[in-house]
């Protein structure tokens, strides 16, 4: 799985994994025009900020989705939230690589994450507008497919404009981590207290975060390598480094988890425990938070002590644990073992995500991370259709065993390949010897 870390055959370009050299390669700590350390982490913040609007922007529709589907005349059950989710995320797949593509290939990053919150602004609307209007539910899953075009470019460019700073790859993608928990954190509590209100508040409300999201984008320097790369020579060299499947794998299958939780975990703990919108928009906040709370800590922490640990044994405990909630007798057990999910979560996501940095070199950061987020959008919608689909054919229980057992059987299966990735040789030893 390592042999296409330095594919390119530039050895300059061969990106060094090893902590040692992301902390020695910090040049975004003292190379903005002069704002040194203090610029680069107000840069950290904004576009963790933006991140973070995004995934508010989505969480609000999650713990009153079953109330938005029907207004939106898509029915009652869980089938038609499913399509209802699968649709947007079908986009991200579509288009995720292809906004890494054009922003490496043209050297640019803001104007695409502006354009994306924007368009993603603009379908949130048109949803919300599509009752009055006398649309039809396969024209509402029409928008969610261009909305997600859209919004996956906000999102992933983001991502990747934190990737682009330096000061540790661990400590950025920490970051990115933060802002996605804490933003699925207060959008499962406000969008659960809107959907109280009405059921489509939710999506008013992700127009107006989207389009803050996209203001505040705006402020951020461009720190794009100038001058990109041929589209034609991104691809090659995405396809050349089959190292990058490893982390992508794992991302896929937390992404499955999150999807998961996003739909059928919210029906779960509705119709086991008798809650509404609100209360599981609270419930949600209990895995999101303490996730949300350790991911830049952790980040942090894996810069220093590597990946494996982090990605393999919190994947582990991350599956064992997800598999308990649907064990659980009563609320009160399942809600303290959400707490749990979460903080298993966070020791996994932050370390998977900076694993796709330490092997690919600065040029093809959004390219790398467009990858991601396709695995992870495919992940995602893998989640919708594992807990729509099991659920609907064979119950809640089955849903999580398939959920919690994927999240062990990955790290099991990758967890060789994973060490060879995050512990290389030391600095000096010949090419060769480290692939």
């Amino acid at each position: 799985m390592t042999d296409g870390v330095a594919a390119s055959g530039d050895a300059d370009a061969t990106p060094d994994a090893s902590p040692d050299a992301d902390a020695n390669a910090d040049p975004d700590e003292g190379a903005d025009g002069g704002s040194g350390t203090r610029g680069a982490r107000g840069e950290r913040a904004r576009l963790g900020l933006v991140v973070w609007g995004v995934l508010v922007s989505q969480v609000f529709l999650y713990p009153g989705l079953e109330e938005t589907v029907a207004a939106l005349g898509g029915g009652e059950g869980i089938l038609a939230p499913t399509w209802f989710l699968v649709a947007e995320f079908g986009a991200f797949v579509a288009f995720a690589v292809a906004w890494g593509l054009l922003s490496d290939s043209l050297g640019r990053r803001v104007p695409f994450v502006v354009l994306g919150a924007l368009g993603g602004a603009a379908s949130y609307v048109a949803v919300a507008l599509s009752p009055g209007l006398g649309l039809g539910f396969g024209v509402v899953l029409g928008l969610r497919v261009v909305g997600g075009a859209f919004t996956i470019g906000a999102f992933s460019l983001a991502i990747t404009m934190l990737m682009d700073l330096g000061g540790g790859h661990g400590r950025n993608m920490g970051a990115a981590g933060t802002a996605i928990g804490l933003g699925a954190a207060l959008g499962a509590v406000v969008g659960g207290q809107l959907a109280a209100l009405d059921p489509l508040f939710p999506l008013y409300g992700g127009a107006a975060v989207l389009l803050a999201a996209g203001a505040l984008a705006a402020t951020v320097p461009d720190r794009s390598t100038g001058g990109g790369l041929p589209v034609g020579t991104v691809v090659d060299r995405v396809r050349s480094r089959p190292v990058l499947l490893v982390p992508y794998a794992f991302g896929y299958v937390d992404r499955l988890t999150a999807g998961f939780f996003a739909l059928a975990g919210v029906s779960y703990f509705r119709s086991a425990f008798e809650i509404d919108a609100a209360t599981a928009g609270l419930t949600l906040a209990l895995f999101f938070l303490p996730f949300a709370a350790l991911q830049y800590p952790v980040g942090s922490l894996s810069d220093r002590i590597g990946r494996y640990r982090p990605v393999v044994g919190g994947s582990v405990l991350y599956g064992v644990a997800i598999v308990a909630v649907g064990l659980a007798p009563s609320y009160v057990v399942a809600a303290a073992l959400l707490v749990a999910v979460g903080v298993c979560g966070a020791f996994v996501s932050p370390a998977t995500m900076a694993l796709v940095t330490d092997v690919v070199p600065p040029n093809e950061n959004a390219s790398a991370m467009g990858g991601f987020n396709v695995f992870g959008s495919l992940g995602m919608l893998s989640g919708f259709l594992v807990g729509g689909l099991v659920t609907a054919e064979y119950g809640f229980l089955a849903a999580f065993l398939v959920a919690g057992g994927l999240e062990v059987a990955i790290a099991v299966v990758a967890s060789t390949a994973i060490a060879r990735i995050a512990n290389p040789p030391a600095r000096g030893t010949p090419s060769a010897e480290r692939q």
